[in-house]
């Protein structure tokens, strides 16, 4: 089982500890802040992030997920004596074709949803594609999209999601924690203050779906691919003012979201097509035993079990 490959490593509270301070402390410092700060400066903040130009401030968002990737894996390697493939996958080797499997599923969702859209009503959504622009924006997105989307699998879908499922002893609350903080990790984005708290239902559903797919494909590889897919699709195909990427891609919707009709929609995405991506998972990779892959109770092998005893008589 993926939870499981915890148990290759060492798993002393105080290395938990260390490991998700160092790693998650950024979004947590975020977290609070973010309710700590008036609504009159956190549209201060936001302005003065839009006065830069927007491939540059991509770059200083996406940054500093470069380091805190590093920072996982030197920890995860050197801390936890672990590889990195035991928090990827449980399979022998990191499965490319699911990885890029995934990508291609949700930007075709993505696409076909957006001409759906474009062709219902597209009176809001304006031209905005500049050749230069768009590909220093594709250059930057490739390059550091990957460590960005990383680092929040790695951390979410991979360390915490193992760790907590051997502290409880289960499966369903780990998928659980890690589905609720991860969407509450990304509440200071600028759609949640423009939109309210209603948005924090994608991020949290989202959360959802990506930890239902590692438990039940046993490996991170199909939430990568769906995660880069989808925060390429945000960068690159269209934007607005309240996004939490400002882009220069090749679209720009130019009206005033409404909370309830954004509300519907999510609802929409996350009750319909969701489910529609999974069953294409399950069919295509064989999926079974749902319930006992979701809920069933973990056990450590045999194997560290005696040497714990062993270790407590010493």
């Amino acid at each position: 089982m993926f939870i499981n490959q915890v148990y290759k490593g060492k798993n002393n509270w105080w290395r938990v500890l260390i490991t998700t301070l160092f790693t998650a402390g950024i979004f947590l410092a975020n977290f609070i802040m973010y309710f700590f700060m008036s609504k009159k400066e956190l549209d201060e903040a936001y302005k003065t992030m839009n006065k830069l130009p927007k491939n540059i401030s991509l770059v200083i968002n996406l940054l500093p997920f470069i380091f805190l990737l590093v920072i996982l894996f030197l920890l995860v390697r050197f801390l936890h004596k672990r590889s990195i493939l035991s928090i990827t996958t449980s399979r022998n080797k990191i499965d490319f074709k699911r990885i890029g499997f995934s990508f291609g599923l949700i930007v075709l969702f993505t696409l076909l949803g957006f001409a759906v859209s474009y062709s219902l009503d597209n009176s809001q959504i304006i031209w905005n594609f500049n050749p230069l622009r768009f590909m220093i924006l594709f250059i930057i997105s490739i390059a550091m999209f990957p460590f960005q989307i990383g680092f929040e699998e790695y951390l979410f879908r991979g360390f915490l999601m193992q760790q907590i499922g051997i502290a409880v002893k289960n499966k369903w609350l780990p998928l659980l924690i890690t589905s609720v903080v991860f969407g509450l990790f990304h509440s200071a984005n600028p759609e949640v203050a423009k939109m309210g708290f209603g948005v924090m239902v994608f991020y949290i559903g989202t959360g959802f779906l990506l930890g239902i797919m590692t438990l039940l494909d046993e490996g991170i590889e199909l939430a990568l691919g769906f995660h880069l897919g989808n925060n390429l699709m945000a960068a690159l195909l269209i934007s607005s003012d309240f996004s939490a990427i400002q882009t220069d891609a090749i679209f720009k919707y130019s009206g005033n979201e409404n909370p309830v009709d954004s509300l519907h929609e999510m609802l929409i995405l996350i009750l319909m097509v969701y489910p529609i991506i999974l069953f294409i998972f399950a069919k295509k990779y064989n999926w079974t035993n749902w319930k006992e892959k979701l809920t069933s109770k973990i056990y450590a092998p045999k194997s560290r079990m005696n040497l714990n005893i062993t270790q407590g008589n010493e």
